[in-house]
């Protein structure tokens, strides 16, 4: 249930906010222009799927000279940024923001807002973006085309399409 709390914040959202921090429960959280969104984290088969679609991607970005990382700051500072699951890279970045990437991946959950992403990773030039569904263990690839996203069968940056790469995942059992 998405929830909006109007400035200024009441002192226990701030405390909560801190203790999120400290925890470190904040590592999902997103800001889009400027209202915080608070994710919770990913539940295991998540995960699982993450690192297997890590892993089936690194081959063939390695090969045409990609680096793959798992969740980042994409986005030029902390007034408005997404944190995809995963991304491929043209270069190895330091610091916390990203302003790019080639390819985002963004496993998709019940409770998810990875569709309502699109216009800001359009406006942030990222190349590619996949959606992973494993509700019904699918793949779904995107390209940038004139400012929007289309589906394409393979990807135009790596040796990979969409249903290569659904075939290839271990799903979590249902």
């Amino acid at each position: 249930m998405p929830t909006l709390v109007l400035d200024p914040p009441p002192p226990q959202l701030e405390e909560l906010l801190e203790r999120r921090r400290q925890m470190g429960a904040d590592r999902h959280d997103e800001v889009w222009e400027g209202v915080y969104h608070m994710v919770p984290g990913p539940n295991v088969p998540h995960s699982f799927i993450a690192h297997r679609v890590s892993m089936l991607l690194d081959g063939p970005a390695r090969a045409a000279g990609l680096h793959v990382g798992t969740e980042f700051n994409l986005g030029l500072g902390k007034d408005d940024f997404r944190v995809p699951d995963l991304g491929v890279h043209r270069e190895l970045r330091t610091g916390v923001w990203v302003p790019t990437a080639a390819i985002v991946v963004e496993i998709l959950s019940p409770i998810d807002e990875a569709w309502q992403k699109l216009p800001f990773y359009a406006r942030r030039g990222v190349d590619e973006l996949l959606l992973v569904n494993p509700a019904d263990r699918s793949v779904t690839w995107l390209a940038l085309r004139e400012g929007e996203y289309r589906p394409v069968a393979r990807s135009g940056l790596i040796d990979l399409g969409a249903s290569e790469l659904a075939e290839q995942i271990d799903w979590p059992p249902e």
